[in-house]
């Protein structure tokens, strides 16, 4: 295996849409790397450049000890799994798998065993006599996954796979590929524009938008920590919470004054943000409670807020609440319920807060 090095990569294309802007990104030997963002951020054509699919227009990428810029997708050893599986729709599951062994010239002994030995290790092998017509959309995923796997490839690059699925099996899937790159245990840059697959697959996240690179690191530091607005608001379901607000000095205390609501800022934010005049405060679902909860002991400062919308999820509760300023999305306990255009009290995790430049829209 082998680790993957994206070194300063443009992409320009001939209509001079600049479509990648000097991303720098390493995955290590036998890491799995997502890189995720909105629908044109670039990712897919980063993976395309590392694939070799797409020229580079500068920069450097480096597979293991080499840099391939200039050698051809065939000679870098990486295999590729597409979104629309690109199955050979009149060829067997076999003769799919076994298509790339074949033009390597392998004995047909160590085609055969090689393609069995996957086809059990991704439970397929009651399939090897059927046509992709005669699959389901997780089967024929699993046979792209097989056809990759037999090379024995040094990197494994995926192109958001699971897009096609439905939601039950997208969640299955999932799961499958974590535990096949546990099992392989080989170097994986997967793509997708899912935050959920981000968060609950990958070892690194390297986040996109408009081309560049915001932030890198693993998928809790930047859940806990996101550098900026855009980051805060990408990973998270339901979104974060964002208010725009004040800054106010009282009695040596520090507050955010929203206009509708005022909640005081804990000594460990009160050095960062007491410079400021406006910002904007970020806080996750999770972190806001309503009155029925113990929390309102250690955070005492009610905030008045109607509730309009309820989605019930089974184990928890999505409540949309507006203020008279704010819209505000929270997590609550299905035990403790408001109803529809109730007035009710909630309060929120001040030190779960997140204070961002309303300039710049970084951190604070």
């Amino acid at each position: 295996m082998a680790k993957v090095l994206v070194k300063n990569v443009d992409k320009i294309f001939d209509n001079d849409f600049h479509a990648v802007k000097n991303v720098t990104f390493e995955a290590e030997d036998k890491e799995f790397v997502i890189l995720v963002g909105p629908s044109g951020c670039g990712k897919s054509t980063t993976l395309r450049m590392i694939a070799g699919l797409e020229e580079i227009s500068s920069g450097e990428i480096h597979i293991g000890e080499r840099i391939v810029n200039d050698v051809p997708p065939k000679n870098r050893d990486i295999a590729m799994v597409f979104q629309n599986y690109a199955l050979y729709p009149h060829m067997t599951v076999y003769d799919n798998m076994a298509f790339a062994l074949k033009l390597r010239k392998f004995k047909k002994e160590e085609i055969e065993k090689t393609v069995i030995e996957t086809a059990s290790l991704l439970e397929i092998k009651e399939l090897l006599d059927r046509k992709p017509k005669q699959l389901s959309g997780g089967q024929r995923q699993r046979v792209a996954l097989g056809r990759a796997i037999v090379r024995h490839p040094k990197v494994f690059l995926f192109d958001e796979p699971l897009s096609n699925l439905d939601a039950k099996l997208r969640v299955q899937m999932r799961a499958e590929i974590v535990k096949l790159h546990q099992k392989l245990d080989t170097t994986i840059i997967y793509v997708t524009h899912d935050q959920v697959e981000a968060m609950t697959m990958a070892n690194k996240i390297v986040v996109m938008k408009d081309g560049k690179v915001h932030q890198i690191d693993s998928p809790l530091a930047i859940y806990n920590k996101p550098v900026n607005l855009f980051v805060a608001g990408f990973l998270g379901s339901p979104s974060i919470n964002q208010f725009k607000g004040k800054i106010v000095q009282e009695n040596d205390k520090t507050f955010f004054d929203e206009g509708s609501f005022r909640v005081e800022v804990f000594s460990e934010m009160k050095n960062k943000i007491e410079k400021y005049y406006e910002i904007i405060m970020g806080l996750r679902p999770e972190d806001i409670y309503d009155s029925n909860f113990d929390v309102m002991a250690e955070f005492p400062q009610k905030i008045e807020a109607i509730c309009e919308v309820v989605e019930p999820m089974g184990n928890e509760f999505i409540v949309f609440l507006k203020t008279k300023n704010s819209n505000i999305t929270a997590r609550f306990d299905p035990k403790q319920l408001p109803k529809m255009n109730e007035k009710i009290e909630i309060t929120f995790d001040m030190k779960k807060a997140h204070f961002f430049d309303i300039q710049t829209e970084k951190r604070l």
